[in-house]
C-alpha cells in the first residue's frame, strides 16, 4: 500500500509528535508499505521518512520547486517527484496514494486533508483518510466538523469520509480494514 502522510514540516513542536511520526513510519516500513510525503527535510515529514527507510520501506517525495530551490528537499527520498507548487503536490500525492494519514500539522496539513476529503465527498476517490488525533491534537477540528454536521452544511456524515484514530495502533487497524 502507498500511504500518504500529511504532517508538519516544523521542527520546534512537541517531541511526542515526533515519537508518533517515527512509530507510524516504522510500521509503514516494517510492513512493506511505501510512504508518500511532501518531500521536505524538516519536522515530522523528515522524521516519518527516516523511520520508514530505517525499517526497510520505500519513500516517494513530492517536492514543489520552491522547496527544492530552498535546499529543503529530503535526503530520505527513494523517488523524487518534482512539481511546480502546493496544488500540484496535493494532486500528485492523491494520485500516488492508496490511503492517507494526517499527523499533527498546520495550514498545509489541513489543506491536504480537506482537499482529499472534498474530493471523496463528490466521488473522485474512495481512499481512506485518517486523522491521527495524537494527544488530542485534532480535538478542536473534530468539534468543528461535528458543529458543521449539526448545522447541515456537510453532505452526508463527515465520519464516513474522515476517520479519527487516537493512536498509531488505531490508525493501523483503520488502514488494514479499508
Amino acid at each position: 500500500m502507498k500511504i500518504a502522510v500529511f504532517c508538519s514540516a516544523n521542527s520546534n513542536i512537541d517531541p511526542e509528535y515526533f515519537k508518533t511520526a517515527a512509530e507510524l513510519g516504522r510500521w509503514i516500513g516494517e510492513n512493506g508499505h511505501t510512504l508518500v510525503f511532501g518531500g521536505c527535510n524538516l519536522g515530522l515529514m523528515e522524521c516519518t521518512a527516516e523511520a520508514v527507510r530505517k525499517a526497510g520501506g520505500r519513500t516517494i517525495g513530492v517536492v514543489p520547486a520552491i522547496i527544492e530551490r530552498g535546499g529543503k528537499a529530503s535526503p530520505s527520498m527513494d523517488v523524487c517527484i518534482p512539481c511546480d507548487n502546493l496544488s500540484d503536490r496535493k494532486d500528485l500525492m492523491l494520485a500516488q496514494c492508496d490511503a492517507a494519514v494526517a499527523l499533527p500539522g498546520g495550514l498545509g496539513t489541513l489543506d491536504e486533508v480537506f482537499t482529499m476529503a472534498a474530493s471523496a465527498t463528490i466521488g473522485y476517490h474512495h481512499k481512506p483518510i485518517i486523522v491521527l488525533n495524537d494527544g488530542g491534537f485534532y480535538d478542536s477540528l473534530v468539534a468543528l466538523l461535528d458543529d458543521l454536521q449539526r448545522k447541515g452544511v456537510v453532505r452526508g456524515r463527515w465520519t464516513d469520509i474522515i476517520k479519527v484514530a487516537a493512536t498509531v495502533g488505531e490508525a493501523v487497524c483503520l488502514l488494514q480494514t479499508a
